[in-house]
């Protein structure tokens, strides 16, 4: 990519943002999905500067096994360190890793951006949480040894362990239920790393997201049983977002299966996403306030076949990730990604997962 690489390091001339590299990502066969998901993360400098600390403080070759977390923060420290401010690098290692820990990667075929992405951010976190029980066992057992401690069935009370990664990409949605006859509301809360929104033709992000927390009737055979009334009773249900993450990532659900045609079918809609977000669906009632930085695109016509690219905004220019190629593009370009408003179109570029951060991250509530 010399040609490229220089090409780009012209169109950025004295606006090249110091310290920062901006590398394109070797194919191994099928790896766009992985590349693009990469590129996004990399990009998403908290995280990046998160995990590069942790590898930093951790890096204990003489026993360390190498897992996914180490092969990825190996790869950022690679291309944070190049000398270089552009290049191609290839994520061997890393890609390699991916295969050998889990089979679905294994194969040649087309794979999904978002499957990859929600197995790596939850393979992180597992081993982060394993990390952070094995230490705390170490600096319990020897007072376990002079007194008595609380075992469950299912051995030793676990709390929560809260990582860096949940820090960026954990936000809670709540569950609300309204039991129509006593009025009593059930919430439950669920954590999430990701939301994955429906989607329909010519629509936007805000209202897929007023979907997503739209009143749903319980009734007939769905009835919920309420605890005061001790029965199954009508009911209203809607989800909220309780506390929005500091880096939200959302899925559009492109991939529909059709029960006519047997197989998943590809929805290409126009679906608007804007470069400032309002989550307006709080249960605080406070906008949470987000920039887009980062949009995984699928190319394609179907769910079996196509690639993955990504557009990245840093630095407040914004890039064009292909594999290997690198370009600037303009951000204008960046809506003739939200899909096409007619179903046969030429334009298979569509956005996917879109990356946001949180701009107001730094004021807690102030009521």
């Amino acid at each position: 990519m010399g040609a490229a690489g220089s090409k780009l390091e012209k169109a950025l001339g004295d606006q090249f943002p110091e310290g920062e590299r901006y590398f394109g990502l070797e194919n191994f066969g099928n790896t766009c999905y992985c590349n693009s998901v990469l590129q996004a993360l990399y990009f998403c400098v908290p995280f990046r500067e998160q995990l590069i600390e942790y590898y930093s403080n951790n890096k204990n070759p003489a026993d360390a096994e190498e897992n996914l977390l180490t092969c990825l923060a190996d790869l950022f420290l690679q291309i944070s360190s190049q000398k270089k401010k552009t290049g191609v690098l290839a994520p061997k290692r890393f890609v390699q890793r991916l295969k050998k820990q889990n089979e679905i990667f294994r194969s040649y075929m087309h794979q999904d951006a978002h499957e990859f992405l929600n197995y790596l951010l939850n393979e992180l976190v597992d081993i982060l949480e394993k990390e952070a029980r094995a230490a705390k066992s170490q600096e319990i057992s020897p007072k376990i040894a002079n007194g008595p401690t609380t075992i469950s069935s299912n051995g030793p009370l676990r709390e929560p362990v809260v990582t860096w990664v949940h820090k960026n990409f954990q936000g809670i949605l709540t569950n609300e239920t309204r039991c129509l006859r006593c009025e009593t509301v059930t919430a439950r809360d669920e954590t999430f790393l990701d939301l994955s929104l429906d989607i329909e033709q010519n629509s936007s992000i805000t209202s897929c997201l007023k979907n997503f927390s739209s009143t749903e009737t319980l009734n007939a055979e769905d009835k919920f049983f309420c605890d005061k009334c001790c029965s199954l009773q009508e009911a209203q249900k809607r989800m909220k977002i309780k506390r929005p993450p500091q880096i939200l990532v959302i899925h559009l659900k492109r991939f529909k299966y059709i029960e006519q045609l047997g197989r998943y079918k590809k929805l290409s809609y126009r679906v608007v996403f804007p470069l400032e977000l309002k989550l307006s669906n709080t249960v605080e009632d406070a906008d949470a306030e987000y920039s887009l930085f980062a949009v995984v695109v699928h190319v394609g016509s179907g769910p079996n076949h196509g690639h993955y690219v990504s557009l990245v905004k840093s630095h407040n220019h914004w890039l064009f990730f292909d594999d290997e190629n690198v370009e600037m593009i303009d951000e204008s370009a960046v809506q003739t990604f939200f899909g096409s408003a007619q179903e046969y179109s030429s334009n298979t570029d569509h956005g996917y997962i879109l990356f946001y951060e949180r701009l107001d991250a730094s004021s807690s509530n102030t009521s």
